[in-house]
This record gives C-alpha cells, sequence and structure tokens, in this order.
C-alpha cells in the first residue's frame, strides 16, 4: 500500500521487546495503541461471543494432577512435526491481515517466529507477499493456508507460487465459508485498508477497502473431501484441514487424504455457540487414534493452556492473537516475547506438574472437574 494510505491507518511501527505478567493484559495494551477497527476486527469474535470466551474458559474443565519425586529439573520443550523440530510444541497459526497490527505485518511476524524457532503459517489473506515474509523468516519453515478460489486453476497457480516460496504443508481452512456474524466489524463499518497480494488474483479488487463478507462471497463455498483429495494430490504435500469440531469430521479429512487435524474453532470468530475448542479435543484425538498429527488452537493464553492441549491428544498448538498482540506492541521483537514468554511459562508448568519431556505430557492423564 502506498505511505498516504498507510498514514490513514496509522498501525503501530515500534520495535521492542516487551515485558509480559499474562497474555489477557497484552490484549488492553494493544487496545492503546492500534485503530480501534483493526484491533476490534483481530479480538472480536462472532454474535454474543459466547464461543469466543468458552476457549478460554473450556481449559477449566480439566485440572492437572501434579506429580512429585519425578525428579525435573531441567523440561525440555522440543519436538518435531511433519519432520521439523521446532524449539517448543507451539507455532504460528494463520491469521489474515498483520498490517492491522504493526506496519511491518506478516513480515514482522515471520522474524519474530523465526527468531524463536518455530513454524511461520501463511494466511492468504495476507496483507504481505511471499517475499515479503521471506525477508523475515530468513528461510525458516512456514505453511501455506489457503481459502481456496472458485476456479481450480487459481488455486493450482496459488500453490505453485506457495510451494516455489518453500511451504512444506498446506493447510485448508474449511470452517469459514462465509464470515460469521461479527458485529463490531459490522458496526465499525470495518474494510481492509490495504491489499492482498496473494489472493488479489481472484477478487474484484485488491482486497482494499473490501469488507470480509465481500472477500469471503468470492471464495469457494462449496468446500468437500473432493478439495482435500485436490490439495493433496496436486500439491504433492502434507494437507491439515482446519476447523475441524467433531469426531467425524476428523474421520472424514482423513478419509479424505488429509494427513492432518486442525481443531479449531476460528478463535470464535465463526459458530457462536460452538463449543469451546479444547471441549472437543479429547473426543477427535480419540477417533484419529494417532493415524496422522493433531493441532489445536483458540483460546491458548497460557503454560497451562498447551499442556492441557498436548495432554488431551494435541501434537503442536498454534498461537493466534497474543502474537498479533505482541506485534503490535514490539513488533517482530515483542512476537518473540510472546513466544518465550510461553515457553517459560510452559516449562515451569511441566516442573510444577512432574514432566520432562513433550511426551511425558502426551502420556499426562488430566482429572475432569
Amino acid at each position: 500500500m502506498k505511505k498516504s494510505e498507510e498514514a490513514l491507518y496509522n498501525a503501530p511501527s515500534e520495535i521492542k521487546d516487551i515485558e509480559i505478567i499474562n497474555t489477557f493484559e497484552l490484549e488492553d495494551k494493544a487496545r492503546e495503541v492500534m485503530p480501534h477497527g483493526g484491533f476490534e476486527y483481530i479480538s472480536g469474535g462472532s454474535g454474543d461471543e459466547y464461543t469466543l470466551r468458552q476457549n478460554v474458559e473450556a481449559f477449566n474443565n480439566k485440572g492437572i494432577l501434579p506429580r512429585v519425586l519425578a525428579d525435573v529439573e531441567k523440561p525440555e520443550t522440543k519436538t518435531t512435526i511433519l519432520g521439523h523440530e521446532i524449539a517448543a510444541p507451539f507455532i504460528m497459526a494463520p491469521i489474515a491481515a498483520h498490517g492491522l497490527a504493526h506496519q511491518t505485518k506478516e513480515a514482522g511476524t515471520a522474524r519474530g517466529v523465526s527468531e524463536f524457532g518455530t513454524i511461520m503459517s501463511i494466511s492468504a489473506y495476507s496483507g504481505a507477499s511471499f517475499e515479503e515474509i521471506e525477508a523475515g523468516l530468513r528461510g525458516a519453515p512456514r505453511w501455506f493456508q489457503i481459502y481456496m478460489s472458485k476456479d481450480d486453476e487459481t488455486n493450482k497457480a496459488i500453490i505453485n507460487e506457495a510451494k516455489a516460496d518453500g511451504a512444506t504443508a498446506i493447510i485448508l481452512t474449511a470452517d469459514a465459508t462465509l464470515a460469521g456474524n461479527r458485529e463490531k466489524d459490522i458496526r465499525n463499518k470495518f474494510v481492509y485498508p490495504f491489499g492482498m497480494p496473494i489472493v488479489s488474483r481472484y477478487l474484484t479488487g485488491t482486497g482494499e477497502k473490501m469488507s470480509l463478507n465481500n472477500i469471503y462471497a468470492q471464495s469457494k463455498q462449496k468446500i468437500s473431501p473432493e478439495d482435500v483429495k485436490f490439495l493433496a494430490e496436486y500439491s504433492e504435500l502434507p494437507v491439515f484441514v482446519k476447523g475441524i469440531q467433531s469426531p467425524e469430521d476428523a474421520v472424514l479429512a482423513i478419509g479424505a487424504g488429509a494427513a492432518g487435524v486442525w481443531v479449531s474453532n476460528h478463535g470464535g470468530r465463526q459458530l457462536d455457540g460452538a463449543p469451546g475448542s479444547f471441549d472437543t479435543l479429547e473426543s477427535i484425538a480419540k477417533a484419529v487414534q494417532g493415524r496422522v498429527p493433531i493441532v489445536f488452537d483458540s483460546g491458548i493464553r497460557r503454560g497451562e493452556h498447551v499442556f492441557k492441549a498436548l495432554a488431551s491428544g494435541a501434537d503442536v498448538v498454534a498461537i493466534g492473537r497474543p502474537a498479533l498482540y505482541g506485534l503490535a506492541l514490539g513488533g517482530w521483537k515483542g512476537v518473540k516475547s510472546v513466544f518465550d514468554y510461553f515457553e517459560s511459562d510452559l516449562k515451569r508448568v511441566m516442573q510444577l506438574a512432574g514432566t520432562q519431556t513433550v511426551e511425558d505430557i502426551k502420556n499426562t492423564n488430566l482429572f475432569k472437574k
């Protein structure tokens, strides 16, 4: 976007390390520095925001039974997924339009994620190009999340570009064929203040000054198992199906060729009244039976949440809003500060719970309250 257009939106630009007591406070601090419409687009949910609240509150439905005499001094958070060794069992979730949080856009997020040592998920609705994001990633691993075009030749072109950029997996978002009832965006008359270089090839316009409803309407609404099969066969990459909230859909996705299941309710931004994402995880993991890796997102705010998700069947979790709040407050250094916080908080929980490794966490039995 042009300098004059950037000035109209006035996203934060400061780059600095940030002190984090907890990630809930980050949201309040980000509210103070971000333009109102952009902040509410990122922070808001759909309808009454019941599901948004449940995403965090659902973690209180299970407890961690601490073990002692466990000889835990230096817990190890490293793990692997799809052949990538990462510093801790969390990655960056795919989120649209990071430029709403900071002038460096996805390039800033990418650098923070890269410096920490984990995987960046690049959204098709990114406000930055692959080349701009690579400037931040500097060769670090990345997955590509696609909102499909109605035209498969266009989808092929986007996949080709993502593969050329170095994507090692495709994430099909299946729960967002149209926008949820995001009342804050409606009230704010929110439109994107910049374009979307990756998907602009199938939009009427670039994405700039378009609402989310306008953009979703030009994407493919009829998502079926055939799309999973198409993406897997054409890309020749592992495909995650994102937005799984039921065991039946997990089994359906795997049967269609998915190499991974992504348990998510889109951060409470789609169907209000759906369960908290964590409440669905255990039953989905039982249906998957270890056949493919499980990524979990929606509501991760503390080390305890990461621990409980792993103990309930997830292989890794994805961090969403807290990373963007960190971006708003400190650019790439703020993003890294958020990931560092989660790592140190998880290590604390691991020691107090009596677990040494990520595998130990996965073998921990939680108790139901």
